[in-house]
């Protein structure tokens, strides 16, 4: 192990493809680490498409004040339904990744949570940010699993919000040979990146070896994680994926004095 490199040896499971996964993936690598790049997870069109049809149409045509988009993943679902945001409407990302998602897909960002990058920290900063008016009607666009916090919150504090289920979320299942991997104690670390993500490691791979880190993104996916059984070693000082890497480095470094 050398100081430019020191996760050097380790093998490093990374259970999201895409963009996010690869992006990852090239960073563990400068660390010196072997990324595993396995999607565990994967996402599909909603069941009620009628719904959000309407939602978009109505969208579109200026019925909404505010926009709240929760994950890259539903900004890839305005994508696909070339989804059309009125210049009067304003849009509430949950955090950095929406926010550059929701930029690069050709979405303005008028408010991303400064504390907390969550539902949570989106509500706590909704009236102190936006000054706005109550009531306002909000489009909450979220995922099937996705617990109601910032619906729930903002229709307490008395805004009319239009929940929107944009897409499911399904399991997808691991190679058996890195499954093997796993059992076996051949993967150094395994990066737990949402509450989505600890389902399916603890399903599909649980229990984990001793010898195996847990690395959970923050220290929301952390509890969802405890909630589902699995083991939790290490949570980023950030919501992000530098600091999930930087989270394995600190223990390589630890380890290597």
């Amino acid at each position: 192990m050398t100081a430019s490199r020191p996760l050097r040896g380790w093998r490093v499971l990374v259970p999201r493809g895409g963009p996010w996964g690869h992006e990852v993936a090239a960073d563990l690598r400068a660390q010196g680490a072997s990324p595993i790049v396995a999607p565990m997870i994967n996402f599909a069109g909603t069941e009620d498409a009628p719904a959000l049809q309407k939602a978009l149409a109505d969208l579109a045509a200026g019925s909404f004040d505010w926009m709240s988009v929760t994950s890259a993943t539903t900004v890839d679902v305005l994508s696909s339904q070339r989804a059309v945001v009125p210049e009067r409407t304003r849009i509430a990302a949950v955090g950095e990744t929406t926010a550059a998602a929701l930029v690069a897909a050709g979405y303005p960002v008028d408010f991303v949570p400064a504390r907390d990058n969550s539902a949570k920290g989106l509500l706590e900063e909704w009236f102190e940010v936006t000054r706005s008016q109550i009531p306002q009607r909000i489009l909450a666009l979220r995922s099937d699993i996705a617990k109601p916090v910032l619906t729930d919150g903002l229709r307490a504090l008395g805004h009319t919000v239009e929940s929107v289920i944009a897409y499911r979320t399904v399991g997808v299942p691991v190679d058996d040979a890195i499954r093997a991997d796993v059992a076996d104690g051949r993967v150094h670390a395994i990066l737990v990146t949402s509450g989505s993500v600890a389902t399916q490691v603890q399903l599909q791979l649980g229990p984990i070896p001793e010898s195996t880190l847990v690395a959970c993104i923050g220290p929301r996916t952390a509890a969802d994680a405890r909630a589902t059984g699995l083991r939790v070693d290490l949570i980023a000082a950030d919501r992000s994926a530098e600091s999930l890497i930087d989270s394995l480095v600190a223990v390589a470094e630890k380890a290597d004095r």
